[in-house]
């Protein structure tokens, strides 16, 4: 055969590969709910969650036993945070514990007895915080501000014991504070939850719905005794020709996630959209080659629901948004390396809150572009092995009618 008939009978079974497959995934209206009411929709539902992204006034209940000039003070500069409230004093924590019960307030500040004494002998003095953690901004604002007020409380308590050892001014403040420095936040100032969170969960709905959606094929394929893949065409033409598909269809949803979804919160867009594009579709290239490779594990359509519960806040923490990577255990950094969440993830937040550019996210390109090819030639021997495998012959890709 002439390599120009080869080439147009490939073409022509790449085209009825691709076209079969989309087929397939709208004719199966979980997949289709998957892939755009819950590709659509999840990235609205985050937003609107997390919209405001700041929190303030926080209302807390203080349980105050010691009752204490310390106390006192450390209740004062709770109060002056713009984290939290001092809504309510009670006497006890039963009290404190109906009002959280109630809604009436979000946490609970508990001071103990010997907590004047314990800072006048010059022990630890123990101050105990409780959180709602109905939402995670009302632990996040009740540790800040327990932090910040700890932190000046200390700064005083040391600065009184060196002025009753009679070292005052300047030399206790040296002493004090070696080097003094200045609070410098950049990008997220106002610790706004919205845009760390985000970026990192808007990046996993593209490799999570594109997962699960395969899977679901998958998995009915296997229950049915049904195909998908050709045993009479090439395992690169029913590769390429399935992967195409998937990555038309995340090509679109992949720009409405990284690009129009950050507009409409006002979150940070400080990278080059030329930027943003190649690490997108570098990023869909890898999740298209590690989905056809995972899903084709599956045997079971509801394995995905657990897998959904199992993996999504596990891939979620491991990009390393609330985090850093450099604390990781050497296991999870390792197995954080599975996912092209992971790289895509740290990629993005680099770009969008940062405004880095493509040499600056060399290494989460680079990441990547291995898993992409990694993935791929895995998905080729996964292709192969169920095209040698497949319980039935056909004349077509797509599935088959359930066997008699």
């Amino acid at each position: 055969m002439r390599f120009k008939d080869r080439s147009r009978k490939w073409g022509k079974d790449w085209y009825n590969v691709f076209t079969t497959e989309l087929k397939t995934i709208f004719s199966d209206s979980g997949v289709m709910i998957i892939f755009f009411l819950a590709g659509l929709a999840y990235p609205l539902i985050y937003g609107i969650i997390y919209g405001g992204g700041v929190v303030e006034d926080t209302p807390v209940a203080i349980v105050d036993n010691s009752c204490s000039p310390s106390s006192r003070r450390f209740i004062r500069k709770l109060d002056a945070t713009a984290e939290i409230r001092a809504a309510y004093r009670c006497t006890g924590m039963e009290e404190a514990e109906r009002l959280m019960q109630q809604r009436k307030v979000n946490g609970i500040v508990f001071f103990p007895e010997d907590y004047e004494d314990a800072i006048v002998s010059r022990r630890q003095g123990t101050v105990s915080v409780y959180a709602d953690m109905s939402s995670f901004l009302y632990y996040k604002n009740l540790l800040m501000a327990a932090n910040r007020v700890m932190l000046d409380e200390m700064h005083d308590i040391q600065t009184s014991r060196y002025s009753e050892a009679g070292i005052t001014g300047q030399t206790a403040s040296r002493l004090v504070q070696a080097i003094p420095y200045d609070e410098n936040i950049r990008y997220n100032p106002g610790f706004a939850y919205n845009v760390f969170f985000l970026p990192a969960a808007l990046m996993l709905v593209i490799q999570q719905t594109m997962f699960y959606g395969m899977s679901m094929l998958s998995g009915t394929a296997w229950e049915n005794r049904r195909r998908l893949v050709n045993k009479d065409k090439g395992a690169a033409v029913t590769l390429t020709g399935r992967g195409a598909a998937y990555f038309l269809i995340y090509i679109g949803l992949g720009v409405y996630v990284s690009m129009l979804v950050p507009a409409i919160f006002g979150l940070p867009q400080n990278g080059r959209p030329g930027d943003i594009l190649a690490l997108l579709l570098l990023y869909i290239a890898a999740c298209v080659a590690f989905s056809l490779t995972f899903s084709s594990l599956i045997r079971h359509r509801e394995t995905v629901f657990v897998l959904f519960l199992f993996l999504s806040p596990v891939c979620l923490f491991l990009t390393g948004f609330s985090w850093p990577e450099s604390a990781f255990p050497q296991f999870w950094r390792l197995f954080s390396y599975i996912f092209p969440s992971t790289f895509a993830a740290r990629g993005f937040i680099n770009m969008n809150s940062a405004g880095c550019t493509l040499s600056m996210t060399a290494v989460q390109m680079k990441a990547l572009a291995i898993q992409a090819v990694i993935y791929s030639i895995s998905a080729w021997y996964c292709t192969r092995a169920a095209r040698d495998r497949a319980p039935l012959p056909d004349t077509g890709t797509g599935p088959l009618p359930p066997k008699d």
